[in-house]
């Protein structure tokens, strides 16, 4: 997945992962009450619309997302998390930091918080597992640079303690 959720307000790109084999017409359908215009496929264009290819793949979060000509005025993370809402399911989206381990995890109940999560390169594309909450502290958090700058903040947990 490419991009930084809300890193940029012009109409775009935005690339998710959700959790469960999802159907591509039942994510299309999410996207477009969440967002409130149309979606349809790349093959289809309608003006207007949002653009939105879905495949799958293995791992933890086998339906990937590609979002075209997607809305500037609206915020990537609360578009993610509300098509979360009405999938009732997981949704990874990238956040602000460099760290390529590191996601914004959209929740079905609308959470939104820092993740890492384990990737691994095939040739239908990027498979995602293992995810477990960003707390500072996890070695992932020590590959890459930005995770305590993010405005999605660490969160410690009693098991995994803030780094000092």
């Amino acid at each position: 997945m490419s991009g930084m959720a809300d890193a940029d307000p012009t109409d775009g790109l935005w690339s998710w992962c959700a959790a469960g084999r999802l159907d591509a017409a039942v994510v299309r359908e999410a996207l477009s009450g969440a967002a409130q215009r149309p979606v349809t496929t790349l093959d289809a264009p309608l003006d207007g619309a949002v653009l939105c290819d879905v495949w799958h793949v293995g791992g933890d979060f086998p339906t990937l997302i590609e979002c075209f000509l997607t809305p500037g005025e609206l915020a990537e993370t609360t578009i993610a998390s509300a098509v979360a809402v009405r999938l009732g399911a997981d949704v990874l989206l990238p956040d602000d930091t460099l760290n390529p381990t590191r996601y914004v995890l959209a929740e079905p109940d609308g959470t939104l918080r820092a993740v890492h999560v384990d990737e691994v390169e095939t040739d239908d594309g990027t498979e995602r597992r293992h995810v477990r909450p960003c707390t500072g502290s996890d070695p992932a958090c020590a590959r890459g640079p930005g995770c305590g700058r993010s405005r999605f903040k660490p969160a410690p947990t009693p098991e995994r303690p803030a780094a000092a």
